[in-house]
């Protein structure tokens, strides 16, 4: 069973308003379970990464100091630049070693016994490595014995050290949660039993199952399965993501139910969430490589979470950096943007408005104040058209140029609840023509699946301005799906340097 996440969005888009998920009042226990306390997630695959870099920097530096500290000195202070070169190459070969003997992942990292005794072969190995090379190419005189000794002993010395830490990191983050997979079951009775138990089978799982949500009565889908309470529909299991951090959806259901799982995808799909479906009961066997897997439990990859694990990194690195320099550059224009405003009508320079962000979580969003104090409609309940009153002078001229967006540079540079990027956060009550865009267009709530951008995909193709059609709103939508699913850092590079042009096309901006 093969998904294309791009046809099913534009499946989802078209479809009429019944396939909609529109959600409820969640049982009692679901607001329990949702309204227990989270920390943040880390993830493994972050983690793992790190402790690539930190190693192969270690090393690197081990060998510098031990020939800044013995073979600097003994040669009369003459710079040897093949040992620092040669230290940088160990650091490769190393972290490649201990690639290939599997000490680059979280379960490596709690079992210190196990991943010190493959650290010690790996290193000897690179070692014996390095000492063959010098033999048989000859170079064995151009190095100095004792540093080759000091820096095998004081290597592995320091390896050693950092695993225990890190053992002791990865431990705590184990207690706390952090390293978890909060994931939740979708389909009950037998094949649900089934998988909760294959994946409690599973040594050092990350993944921590929250509950069941299934479609069906009480009589055919009973209150517990494996253990595990029912909590909701599958409607519910939208709002419940709303509520709460849920990282992964299992499908228990089997691949024969085709068009019940299409229907539940075509209500889940908005949710950042990794969703897979278990081929655990299956009788249909695909290639082994066909799977994923959750320890040994195979799945199949039905959507994946965008922009996740190193590209957040990535992301977020990004906002703040060229978001801090943007802040600093536009300065000047953002102190006479206030002190015009200032001049001309009385009130604060800022204007705070809610707006959706990532998962729909209601954020705070700054602008500078474009409208008269008494008129300012934090809500957006009214859309601002051509010529309106409450709009002030100077308030036109920067809703024209886009300059009242500046100030959520805060949002990005300090708050972190907004990117460079992403799709335009909407007001609450935004609205095209009549309707709330979310009752407009199918599928609104997944453009939240990444956290919403000062500029976007749609803003730079003409879609800005005033929503007065509901193809306005739908056309904004599938330009911000578009970006979602082709994300990367040049994309963002390139529509922030289309941005100044974008906003010369001005004709729907007042």
């Amino acid at each position: 069973m093969e998904l294309n996440a791009a046809q099913m969005m534009r499946e989802v888009a078209s479809s009429g308003p019944e396939q909609r998920a529109k959600p409820g009042q969640l049982s009692p226990l679901a607001l329990m379970v949702a309204a227990q306390p989270i920390i943040d997630a880390k993830s493994p695959i972050v983690v793992a990464g790190i402790v690539r870099i930190v190693e192969f920097a270690l090393i690197a530096l081990v060998g510098i100091v031990a020939y800044f500290a013995y073979v600097y000195p003994q040669y009369g202070q003459v710079f040897d630049l093949y040992y620092i070169g040669t230290a940088f190459a160990v650091a490769a070969l190393a972290v490649v070693a201990f690639q290939v003997v599997d000490i680059y992942h979280i379960h490596a990292f709690r079992r210190p016994a196990s991943q010190l005794a493959k650290l010690t072969v790996a290193w000897s190995l690179v070692f014996l490595s390095l000492v063959a090379v010098m033999f048989f190419v000859r170079l064995g005189d151009l190095y100095s014995r004792i540093w080759l000794a000091g820096y095998f002993g004081a290597g592995l010395l320091s390896l050693y050290a950092f695993r225990l830490v890190l053992y002791g990191k990865v431990r705590r983050w184990s207690r706390e949660g952090r390293l978890d997979r909060r994931a939740v079951l979708v389909g009950g009775g037998e094949p649900g039993e089934a998988l909760v138990n294959a994946l409690a089978q599973q040594e050092d799982s990350e993944v921590r199952l929250l509950g069941v949500f299934d479609d069906r009565g009480d009589e055919r889908a009973p209150n517990f399965c494996g253990g595990l309470a029912k909590l909701g529909t599958v409607d519910d299991l939208v709002e419940f993501a709303r509520r709460t951090r849920v990282d992964l959806v299992l499908f228990s259901l089997p691949i024969s139910a085709e068009s019940r799982i299409l229907q539940m995808l075509k209500k889940l799909w908005v949710l950042p969430v990794d969703i897979r479906l278990s081929a655990h009961n299956n009788q249909l066997r695909f290639r082994p490589r066909s799977y994923s897997y959750i320890g040994a439990v195979p799945v199949l990859d039905v959507f994946d979470r965008p922009i996740a694990d190193w590209d957040v990194v990535m992301k977020s690195l990004f906002d703040k950096v060229v978001g801090a320099l943007a802040l600093i550059a536009l300065s000047p224009v953002m102190l006479l943007t206030a002190l015009a405003i200032k001049l001309e009508s009385r009130g604060p320079v800022l204007f705070r408005q809610k707006r959706y962000g990532f998962n729909n979580e209601l954020i705070e969003v700054y602008k500078f104040r474009s409208m008269y104090v008494d008129q300012a409609d934090a809500t957006a309940a009214k859309l601002v058209t051509k010529g309106d009153p409450r709009v002030t002078r100077v308030g036109r001229f920067i809703r024209k140029t886009s300059l009242d967006e500046l100030p959520q540079l805060f949002n990005v540079v300090f708050k972190g609840n907004i990117s460079l990027v992403g799709p335009r956060p909407h007001a609450v009550h935004a609205k095209a023509v009549d309707r709330l865009y979310d009752e407009a267009v199918d599928g609104y709530f997944a453009r939240h699946r990444v956290k919403p951008g000062m500029t976007g995909w749609a803003q730079i193709n003409g879609w800005r301005g005033e929503t007065d059609s509901q193809e306005k709103i739908q056309a904004r939508v599938e330009h911000d799906l578009y970006y979602i699913e082709n994300w990367s850092v040049l994309f963002d590079l390139y529509i922030l340097a289309m941005t100044p042009f974008a906003l010369i096309k001005s004709e729907n901006a007042y």
